[in-house]
């Protein structure tokens, strides 16, 4: 049974930027969880004991970047690189039915299942699913838009689906954004340009002509271009507009500094002045580690991009509608019951783990989240063996209102018996976060990966898009597919 609640108490501040080793083989026995300790020297989320360490903490994550280019990986043939996978993108890459609130903020949504007869704990563990759900927006509403695009102007954006798919989605939003949105380009190499100071995109013509003109050229230096990105995104804010830092590369820095921190440094001072960083990455060969943090700690989010099509959701359905803030730094804060709870595991989530003590400190970053986004989450439960009724765990979230900068808070609760549902008949998509989670837990190679089979995962996912007809579904049970075939 799916329990969805929503409570308020007062609110805070801010923006975000808008809008992913084993084979196939048997499952191994059930075991008891290493201690925490074990588990954490793995690099992996470990299994609490709900009795020592009852709160699971954490800041959200609306990231989908790790799914779409292990995607990419798993369709050209190639292996993906286990440090690229990250399970919360994984689940997140993927739509949810979640209801939408009210007003502004977030509804919550808690459900859960037994986990499926093919998974190695079955019988002993339980899925538990935390929703959120930020209200839609209507674009003709929306504030204005002050883009700066900083693109990766380097040679190694010449590859077939990089600086061409770049330069097709822009011209596609330029004719989108209303004629009172603005647009800068800054373009980058070995140094940084500015192609356009901030311009009215009333002067299409002028954007369109610039977009056109951009061409591969050498070596790649994104420190310069984003610090130039920064300068004329401050140069040309508009009070009252969603400011927005949009920095579209593969990623491959080679020349001044190459990784995030410095880079970081530099455009702090801006990233407090409201303008946030949106990362878009695009080509065969990506960097990962470098668009990830960048986008995690410019307070923006990173996605990635291999075909056309997707590059214009991106742009044109995605971007232009959801031009507006819900919630900053945003966290969740999950309280299970040692009365019915034995211990419990956080799919994912691995470098957005907090403190207790973070969860109501403002100062502490969390996760930006704009207009009908949802973010899930997903835990694995293991209940006392006598636990037939009473309550499982009390997820909060908190964030800051973009409008008053005060903080909100709300709540909902979960029971034994909403737990207790047989897999099959539990909500489809609650399925695909299962399969998408633990698929990205094969893919990197965790220790829990070698608790599901990948034929198990292909055929629950198959199931579920029959169900759904959905596509993107449809198109995850053929990835496993695939994905087994380049690990046998």
């Amino acid at each position: 049974m799916r329990h969805t609640t929503r409570a308020a108490i007062p609110a805070a501040a801010a923006i975000l930027v808008l809008l992913a080793a084993c084979s196939a083989q048997e499952a191994a026995p059930y075991a008891e969880a290493p201690p925490p300790s074990a588990a954490e020297n793995t690099g992996f989320q470990p299994e609490y004991d709900a009795q020592e360490q009852p709160l699971s903490t954490f800041a959200i994550d609306i990231d989908t970047a790790s799914y779409n280019y292990a995607r990419r990986r798993i369709l050209d043939g190639r292996p993906v690189n286990p440090d690229t996978v990250r399970p919360e993108e994984f689940i997140n890459a993927f739509r949810q039915d979640y209801r939408q609130p009210p007003d502004d903020g977030f509804s919550i949504t808690v459900d859960g299942a037994r986990t499926p007869e093919g998974y190695a704990g079955a019988g002993r563990y339980h899925l538990m699913r935390v929703g959120l759900q930020t209200r839609d927006v209507d674009n003709t509403s929306r504030p204005d838009a002050a883009l700066t695009f900083v693109i990766d102007v380097s040679g190694s954006m010449a590859e077939p689906g990089r600086l061409d798919l770049v330069q097709d989605a822009l011209h596609y939003l330029i004719d989108q954004l209303r004629p009172t949105d603005s647009v800068a380009i800054v373009a980058y190499s070995e140094k940084a340009r500015v192609v356009r100071e901030m311009t009215p995109v009333s002067n299409r013509s002028a954007l369109h002509g610039a977009v056109a003109d951009l061409a591969p050229e050498s070596s790649t230096n994104l420190e310069a271009g984003l610090v130039l990105g920064y300068r004329v995104a401050r140069d040309g804010f508009v009070e009252g507009a969603t400011n927005r830092v949009i920095l579209l590369s593969d990623g491959l820095a080679n020349v001044g500094n190459t990784d995030a921190a410095p880079i970081l440094e530099k455009i702090r001072e801006e990233a407090r002045k409201q303008i946030t960083l949106l990362g878009v990455g695009v080509g065969s060969e990506y960097g990962d580690a470098l668009m990830e943090r960048l986008a995690d700690e410019g307070d923006g989010f990173v996605t990635y991009v291999s075909e056309v099509e997707q590059a214009r959701r991106l742009f044109v359905d995605r971007l232009p509608a959801t031009l507006t803030v819900r919630a900053l730094d945003a966290k969740v804060q999950v309280a299970f019951d040692p009365s019915t709870v034995d211990s419990y595991r956080l799919v994912g989530y691995d470098n957005r783990v907090l403190s207790e003590e973070d969860f109501r400190d403002d100062r502490v970053d969390g996760g930006e989240v704009g207009p009908g986004h949802s973010v899930t989450a997903l835990c694995l439960v293991r209940l006392h063996e006598n636990a037939t009724a009473g309550p499982v765990a009390e997820v909060r979230v908190r964030w800051l209102d973009p409008t008053t900068r005060e903080p909100t808070e709300a709540a909902s609760a979960i029971t034994v018996s909403e737990l207790d549902v047989p897999f099959d008949t539990a909500s489809p998509r609650l399925r695909v976060s299962y399969v998408a989670g633990f698929f990205a837990e094969v893919l990197r190679e965790s220790p829990y990966g070698q608790d599901v089979r990948l034929e198990d995962l292909a055929a629950i996912a198959q199931a579920a898009s029959g169900e759904l007809e959905d596509g993107a579904v449809a198109e995850l049970a053929d990835l496993i597919w695939q994905a087994q075939r380049l690990l046998d």
